[in-house]
């Protein structure tokens, strides 16, 4: 089963487009990666490939009804068995087993009389097999919601999917029970994702930008070699433009000082005369007119250099620009047979947990997904209070970004969020330099956050704490990497780098755990 997109665009409601003429097809079986940086509209683009948005021109051509799984698996009110994608056939069987004979079930349950053994034995699979087909999709953790939808495709084998972000949350086993899967996979699948080991499954890469998209034969590894090969030959260019443009400028000098030179003659022969003055006159006019084309021919020369300089540098990858640092902090938090129950429940942990975090420590929250890492946040921060124990804390201040940026979702635009950040007072010209050191561009200043990517949310929180030049002793990061693109993975590890306050972060992502230097890990049973 195959996808054909043809020379499509789109663009959100009031905003100049987001990509424009994208062209590409993904033959039968095979399984496409793509990538491209934060707001190039990856995700915009998988869900025109599902069906879920109309481009505003061209065409998609699927040859069968997708199987979509979003990046955001946001709580909601639809049950478990809604997110398998088999509610419809559920409801008809148990309609039929209460004696319905109404045609309309028999053809929705299409003689499949496993289905609700079939989805029990999906969670299973998935560590799941204690969660009811009829529970709230919004009593799940993250993690929990995508092995749901993750289970659904072993039970609905479907032709076509489309992941977006799917290690998103997971723990270590699942992304490898997901690995495996995909490797074992014979379906045609197109998957956007940061997740390097996944991206070296996947047979082809793509890039997009709002340009248009690009294709490369082979894995990430391999489209990395080659986006290396490419960004050396464009500084090449860029260098050997810079020449020519310094030779243009210094030929256009030379020109124009000939000129003032040959004026200067002029006027002294005008002085003393020896020539019929309308002669001179006539002479001085055709030298001006002359010069005057000379100038603006050697103005266009230089003009068209720059444009070409421009475009080129447009180009480069900007992934070295944002720099953010933070100076020294400290903290300690101690925590004495903490426990936490949800409403009527049994204690979260088996044991509780009794804990010490000292100032500079690097430390990783890890456990399995459900095993309430990011409720121990809370419980440390004072989100939360534990049901048994407690928890003592230092007058501290903490930089918190939880897994969904909520501080950003707001209609505020990027450049009034930067100026509520705006403690120091600075200039509207300091803080344009800071949004642009961040990679927001001018045309994204009236963009509102609340249309921002997930990556593009990461980089504004950490340039609104550089505009508030607020230094916290302790940075908390939940996922931080779940919703960023390559190059912004880089930036944000340089940042954490540098960072030299105490470190909690919850991340499944080993790569990133392994760049930050965590110094040590809390494993939640």
């Amino acid at each position: 089963m195959s996808i054909i997109v043809s020379g499509i665009s789109y663009r959100h409601s009031g905003c100049q487009p987001l990509f424009e003429n994208i062209t590409f097809s993904v033959p039968a079986g095979a399984k496409v990666s793509l990538i491209g940086p934060n707001g190039a509209g990856k995700s915009t683009l998988l869900q025109i490939l599902a069906g879920r948005l109309t481009p505003a021109a061209g065409s998609v051509a699927v040859s069968s009804t997708p199987y979509y799984i979003p990046q955001h698996t946001a709580p909601d009110r639809r049950s478990v068995a809604s997110l398998l994608g088999a509610e419809d056939k559920l409801q008809a069987l148990r309609e039929v087993c209460a004696g319905s004979a109404d045609p309309a079930c028999f053809d929705t349950l299409n003689d499949d009389w496993q289905i609700e053994d079939r989805c029990r034995a999906a969670l299973s699979d998935w560590g799941l097999g204690n969660i009811s087909l009829d529970a709230a999709a919004a009593t799940l953790s993250g993690g929990e919601r995508t092995k749901v939808r993750l289970a659904g495709l072993s039970l609905l084998n479907p032709d076509i999917v489309l992941l977006d972000e799917p290690t998103n949350h997971l723990d270590g086993r699942s992304r490898a029970k997901l690995y495996e899967l995909i490797q074992k996979s014979n379906a045609t699948l197109v998957a956007v994702s940061h997740d390097v080991a996944l991206l070296n499954m996947l047979h082809t890469t793509c890039y997009l930008t709002a340009s248009g998209i690009r294709l490369y034969g082979g894995n990430y590894d391999l489209y990395r070699e080659h986006r290396s090969i490419e960004q050396q030959a464009l500084a090449d260019r860029i260098e050997a433009e810079q020449t020519a443009l310094r030779m243009a400028r210094k030929r256009a000098q030379e020109v124009r000082e000939r000129q003032e030179r040959r004026a200067a003659h002029g006027e002294r022969s005008r002085s003393k005369g020896g020539q019929a003055r309308i002669l001179v006159n006539s002479r001085g006019a055709q030298a001006q007119n002359s010069a005057s084309r000379l100038s603006d021919r050697h103005a266009d020369i230089i003009d068209e250099r720059q444009q070409r300089l421009a475009d080129l540098r447009g180009r480069q990858i900007r992934c070295d620009k944002m720099k953010i640092d933070f100076d020294d902090a400290s903290l300690l938090i101690l925590s004495e047979g903490m426990n936490f129950c949800f409403t009527a429940g049994a204690p979260l942990w088996p044991q509780p947990i009794d804990l010490e975090i000292r100032s500079g420590e690097r430390i990783r929250i890890a456990g399995d997904n459900g095993s309430g890492k990011t409720t121990f946040v809370r419980l440390l921060l004072g989100d939360l209070t534990p049901s048994a124990g407690s928890v003592e804390r230092a007058d501290v201040s903490v930089a918190y970004i939880d897994q969904e940026y909520s501080a950003l979702d707001t209609p505020l635009s990027v450049a009034l969020m930067a100026e509520r950040y705006n403690m120091r007072r600075l200039s509207d010209h300091e803080i344009k330099t800071r949004l642009d050191r961040a990679l927001f561009t001018r045309e994204t200043w009236d963009k509102p956050c609340c249309a921002l990517s997930g990556g593009e949310r990461m980089r504004l929180m950490l340039c609104c704490l550089m505009i508030a030049d607020h230094t916290p002793d302790m940075f908390v990061l939940d996922e931080p990497t779940n919703n960023l693109d390559i190059d912004s993975i880089a930036i944000l590890t340089d940042t954490i780098r540098n960072y030299r306050g105490t470190l909690l972060v919850i991340s499944h992502d080993e790569s990133f755990v392994d760049e930050i230097g965590v110094t040590r890990t809390i494993e939640l049973p």
